[in-house]
């Protein structure tokens, strides 16, 4: 099978670098690549020009370099150079199905060469305002138009949870697949159980994007509520965004709150087992892989989003609303063992049964391969 797997910003995820924009989007796509590549499927990455030459294997992955994201003037570039250099790479890599992930005017684009060239197109949805058709996260109508166009001759539609399935059957009439993402984790003969926490000694994380969506502000209320807990910070403002870097200075003034910055993802498996809570503050989420990543090193998440109340039904860890009941939640797991415990192990099993990479991964591949048999010329 040929798989074009179109991610814009995802060269510093499969090339291992630090610069640009690394999200959970683009390191799951890098790792349904490199999966995809290893069981000897023929995989290309279409991404920004970052510096690299027009075409490099990486771990067994082409990949194809589109325009640079700044290239062209303003008002024009939207045409030439980005629409074009995107048919440009879609053409040579010339491949039987291709993948998108994350709502953006590019869905509409993607479908679009799909649907002329009669291959197959396959878009996986990222967040709930993917799914809301209001379509808040967007801003201008081409944006809205682009993306609807994509979402209705999508071939598939891939969801990470029920509500999302239900929000674009309701809001467009849409059907679509709920299929768990992948996330690398420990095996279960190099698991270590993280530290238990205590009143004295409860060390939480925060991982993510320094956005307004992030809601960092939110962790620092709680912060200055509990002194005794330690909180570690992992995140890099964006270049000259005020937001980002007003609350980063305002975290750094903390006594209670260690800033570590952009944390090389070879060295979070020692930050996750270095702590006991994982805390989400987000305004909303899809799935996060912070989540994914937490579970599979057996942290509880104290997070005020809850996709499809797992955290909740599952016993993963607890839900929160607002500064108070976080503070509740991380007070009410630091002081009890038991339910640390329990939770801790259902986050691991959890994990290996629902997320571990080949699991996932070949449900992926069977989606690929249905569709690329449908859609060929």
């Amino acid at each position: 099978m040929n798989i074009g797997m179109v991610a814009h910003f995802a060269y510093g995820a499969i090339s291992g670098g630090q610069e640009g924009h690394v999200g959970g989007v683009e390191r799951q796509t890098s790792l349904m690549c490199r999966w995809l590549a290893a069981r000897g499927h023929k995989v290309s990455l279409l991404t920004w020009d970052e510096g690299q030459p027009d075409e490099t294997v990486i771990d067994g992955v082409r990949v194809i370099k589109m325009c640079r994201e700044n290239a062209g003037l303003p008002g024009l570039r939207f045409f030439t150079p980005r629409w074009t250099s995107l048919i440009k790479a879609m053409r040579r890599a010339d491949a039987d199905v291709y993948y998108q992930n994350c709502a953006e005017y590019i869905t509409g684009q993607v479908a679009l060469w799909c649907r002329i060239r009669r291959r197959g197109f396959v878009y996986s949805v990222a967040s709930d305002p993917d799914c809301d058709p209001k379509l808040p996260a967007m801003n201008t109508l081409r944006e809205r138009l682009l993306y609807r166009y994509g979402l209705r001759h999508a071939n598939r539609i891939i969801v990470q949870t029920g509500h999302q399935q239900r929000m674009l059957r309701n809001g467009f009439r849409l059907g679509s697949v709920v299929l768990p993402m992948p996330c690398p984790g420990p095996a279960d003969n190099e698991y270590r159980p993280p530290r238990e926490p205590s009143s004295q000694n409860c060390q939480v994380l925060w991982v993510g994007r320094i956005a307004r969506v992030k809601r960092l502000e939110l962790l620092l209320e709680v912060a200055r509520a509990l002194p005794s807990v330690t909180f570690h910070v992992a995140g890099m403002p964006y270049a000259g965004d005020t937001y980002s870097e007003s609350v980063l200075d305002q975290a750094r003034t903390f006594q209670n709150v260690k800033v570590h910055g952009m944390v090389p993802r070879e060295q979070m498996p020692d930050l996750y087992g270095s702590v006991s809570i994982l805390c989400c503050t987000s305004l909303y989420e899809g799935f996060p892989n912070t989540f994914l990543e937490a579970w599979s090193h057996g942290l509880p998440v104290v997070s005020t989003v809850d996709p499809d109340n797992l955290i909740a039904t599952r016993g993963l860890g607890c839900e929160a609303s607002d500064a108070s009941s976080l503070v509740a939640a991380i007070r009410r797991l630091a002081e009890s063992n038991n339910l640390w415990r329990e939770q801790s192990a259902n986050a691991r099993r959890y994990y290996s049964e629902n997320h571990a990479v080949d699991t996932v991964m070949r449900r992926f591949e069977l989606n690929f391969i249905e569709i690329s048999k449908g859609c060929k010329p």
